[in-house]
């Protein structure tokens, strides 16, 4: 098959990249900065090789937490100028900070000038050669889609939503309802018989597959997808791609057969990692609880004259397996808020006190909930536990919605540091394929990038 080739970079390579030549880039400004100048604070070489990957360690850990890493903003250049400077200022003050692996202070504190600025210099320059090359069109990734109709628009959405190098080029419908093209398509519509054409003629580099095999893949289009695959393109299903580009679970596609499309992580059945699991949740209870006391004057004061009535309140919500617990909150509503019935939280709720706003953005509301995670009701990472009411209500509508009860809820999650504030049956379901990506990926990898990720929600004040 004459295949044009065309270069593109997965999510995955691209998030590698940019974790590589970060460090890459300050190191090698650094040592030219000490070839060609004065400079003896910070030295590369055999005998001081631990200052190096002591530097390395810091920058990807901030650059995670400044969000260097978040590829829809990586792509924006005004927002990395601003995570930039984050990420260097914080990575430097610790570097100073700890001369226990790094170097003693120099007696010229110039030098810590010039540490700082050649941080950020190799900084700016790298990520804007990322902009203007990575991120640029010709290495987008050109995509193929086969899908019904009525799914395609959701689906394009979806995808290029979710990663912004990900170019959908053309679809095949697969069912006999006609596509109605919005205004602003900007991707075809072709026949079976043109698949070779288009893969050859549009650099397509993957056929994305979203359409029920019982209905829209006939032998014709199996046959020529088969061609296709020998030939060395990447075919692979919607659910698939879907799951790797968003970090959520298309529950809506799934179907009914989910047991074969979910096989849950063994970290839910390790007892190792559960030990361990147990061990953090205590230890991070009790510096949550202490950070708590440290900060509860300034809340006490505040509650007294900005959010008038009881500091604390308790609500039932529904924990693992099902079961109720009393969760413990700091109250950021008026006294009154569910005078009418209950009834989900939204972006702006009027029911929210000044002092409570405060309170949500800042995440300082959920400290409380550490009293929750010592008694075992709770953990420190898990979905987040609803009411028994909107459990019920959302049961009956949503696929799935009760397997997020397989294991504890969390102070935060998955779904927390991803999705917006869940006001809606849409948001409810949007939060529940996050939910269950944590239940089917869980790993100590990813409760530390949750802890990463809820670091960066207090830090840009995002809370809600």
């Amino acid at each position: 098959m004459d295949q044009k080739s065309s270069i593109h970079f997965d999510i995955s390579e691209r998030k590698v990249l940019l974790r590589i030549l970060d460090v890459v880039s300050v190191l090698g400004l650094l040592y030219i900065v000490g070839q060609v100048f004065d400079f003896d604070y910070f030295k590369i070489n055999s005998t001081h090789w631990v200052w190096s990957i002591v530097l390395g360690l810091y920058l990807t850990i901030f650059a995670t937490i400044f969000e260097l890493y978040d590829l829809q903003k990586a792509s924006k250049f005004e927002v990395v100028v601003q995570n930039v400077i984050l990420t260097s200022s914080v990575t430097v003050l610790f570097y100073l900070l700890t001369p226990f692996f790094t170097p003693t202070l120099p007696v010229n504190r110039l030098q810590i000038v010039y540490f700082y600025i050649s941080v950020n210099v190799s900084l700016f320059l790298w990520r804007y050669a990322y902009i203007v090359l990575v991120s640029a069109p010709r290495f987008f990734k050109r995509i193929l889609l086969i899908g019904d109709a009525s799914d395609i628009d959701t689906i394009v959405t979806s995808l290029q939503k979710s990663d912004p190098n990900y170019k959908v080029v053309g679809f095949i419908n697969t069912s006999k309802e006609k596509y109605v093209a919005p205004h602003f398509r900007e991707f075809d519509e072709y026949k079976v018989k043109e698949i070779d054409k288009i893969v050859r003629t549009k650099s397509i580099s993957e056929i994305v597959v979203a359409t029920p095999q019982s209905s829209g893949m006939t032998v014709k289009l199996y046959n020529k997808l088969i061609v296709l695959l020998e030939g060395g393109l990447s075919i692979r299903a919607y659910t698939q791609v879907y799951e790797e580009i968003t970090h959520r679970i298309p529950v809506q596609h799934v179907d009914k057969d989910f047991y074969n499309f979910f096989p849950f992580s063994r970290s839910n059945q390790n007892k190792l990692y559960l030990f361990f699991h147990r061990i953090l949740d205590l230890l991070f209870s009790v510096i949550g609880l202490v950070f708590g006391l440290i900060l509860f004057p300034v809340i006490l004061f505040g509650n007294l004259f900005a959010n008038k009535g009881p500091l604390f309140y308790t609500q039932i919500r529904v924990g693992k397996n099902g079961q109720h617990f009393k969760i413990y909150k700091l109250r950021s509503m008026v006294t009154d808020a569910e005078k009418d019935g209950a009834q989900f939280a939204s972006a702006g709720d009027s029911r929210v006190t000044k002092f409570g706003r405060f309170l949500r953005k800042s995440r300082f509301d959920e400290i409380p909930q550490f009293i929750n995670v010592i008694l075992g009701d709770m953990s420190v990472i898990g979905p987040r536990p609803e009411r028994p009411v909107f459990v019920k209500e959302l049961s009956d509508k949503i696929p799935f919605y009760e397997v997020r009860h397989l294991v504890k809820p969390g102070v935060t999650g998955w779904a927390q540091v991803n999705a917006k504030y869940g006001s809606s049956e849409e948001d409810a379901l949007e939060k529940l394929q996050y939910d269950l990506y944590y239940i089917k990926h869980r790993s100590l990898f990813l409760d530390i990038s949750i802890v990463i990720k809820t670091l960066s929600t207090i830090i840009f004040y995002r809370g809600q």
